[in-house]
């Protein structure tokens, strides 16, 4: 399956829009490898928006750290099922805490969102992996937070939350920290950047 085409028709829209998107945005991704060229290409065919090809920033080491982790078959953990949802062909675990009821109920007695109470969940039943946030910047906070604590396991954040409340500031400040991580600078993001990021992690991956 290529970008979610499973029929020679589909195969051919898929890579007649991978050529046009490629058209698109070569002028801004030619610095980068063909590991984040894929990832790029992937987000601006997701969302139909070339823009992300300049608000895309990869940690230098996020690609080598995210393929690691995909190879020993190590966590995946999503900020919403939405997301979860998307990732596929993976063999290891992806998960997502936001509709356990411990999560409900350490939410609210720690008065934090359930997004963060997630990430505190998963924290405490010895996650170890990729997290991915595509809509909660809380979720995003609270990783950082947790992993400057020593309490969370993180090979790479993909951190793209969306919004014009504390999604812009949730990325600079994982963009500020040791954390591998691929952030979209500004309120732009959102569950198919995830995706698409990760998926494209994936193939990338498998082709290893």
């Amino acid at each position: 399956m290529f970008m979610g085409a499973s029929t020679k028709q589909g195969y051919d829209i898929a890579n007649k829009s991978r050529e046009i998107v490629r058209s698109l945005i070569k002028n801004d991704i030619g610095g980068l490898s063909p590991a984040e060229q894929d990832i790029v290409e992937r987000i601006v065919h997701s969302t139909a928006d070339p823009e992300y090809a300049k608000l895309v920033s990869i940690s230098s080491d996020f690609v080598e750290n995210s393929l690691k982790a995909l190879k020993n078959n190590e966590n995946i953990l999503t900020d919403i099922n939405m997301v979860k949802s998307g990732i596929t062909q993976y063999e290891g675990n992806v998960d997502c805490y936001i509709k356990n009821q411990e999560v409900i109920d350490l939410a609210k007695n720690q008065k934090i969102t359930r997004a963060a109470a997630a990430i505190q969940f998963a924290a405490d039943n010895d996650f170890k992996g990729i997290i991915a946030v595509g809509n909660a910047p809380t979720a995003l906070y609270k990783a950082i937070e947790l992993y400057e604590l020593g309490e969370l396991d993180i090979a790479s954040i993909v951190g793209v939350p969306v919004g014009f409340v504390g999604a812009a500031d949730s990325k600079q400040a994982l963009k500020s920290t040791s954390i591998p991580n691929i952030i979209t600078e500004g309120p732009k993001g959102g569950t198919p950047v995830a995706v698409a990021c990760v998926n494209s992690l994936i193939q990338t991956m498998k082709k290893d």
